[in-house]
């Protein structure tokens, strides 16, 4: 039994003071989202009988394309691995949440270079 009021037990806890940016982080690449994905959604609708593969990697080897392209990969995976952070952090704890974000964070960068890195083969294999 503690004789500290609820207040007394809340004071020098302390702010993350990390809520703010990660909540805000959250909803601008959700706000980038919004044209990335409908710039990319028109575009894959225009592709003649789904695009073949020599049609999509010379789209892909536009310049403006593959910029797109690479900010669509780079927003999708950041706003992904923050919603996932999010996820981790209220339903894992003890060690399997120190885990699991350490796993997470490998995960996100190794799926964000592999997009970069599949935009960047597919343009330059398109001019051969």
């Amino acid at each position: 039994m503690s004789f500290q009021s609820p207040l007394g037990k809340a004071l020098g806890s302390g702010s993350a003071k990390s809520g703010a940016d990660h909540w805000l982080s959250q909803r601008l690449t959700a706000i980038a989202l919004v044209p990335l994905g409908l710039w990319f959604a028109v575009a894959a609708a225009t592709f003649e009988h789904h695009g073949n593969y020599q049609q999509v990697a010379a789209w892909v080897a536009e310049p403006l394309n593959a910029i797109l392209l690479i900010l669509l990969v780079m927003t999708l995976v950041y706003h992904s691995m923050l919603g996932v952070q999010v996820i981790i952090e209220d339903y894992v704890h003890g060690a399997l949440e120190a885990l699991s974000l350490i796993a997470s964070k490998f995960f996100h960068v190794i799926l964000a270079v592999a997009g970069i890195y599949s935009v960047v083969v597919t343009s330059l294999g398109a001019g051969q």
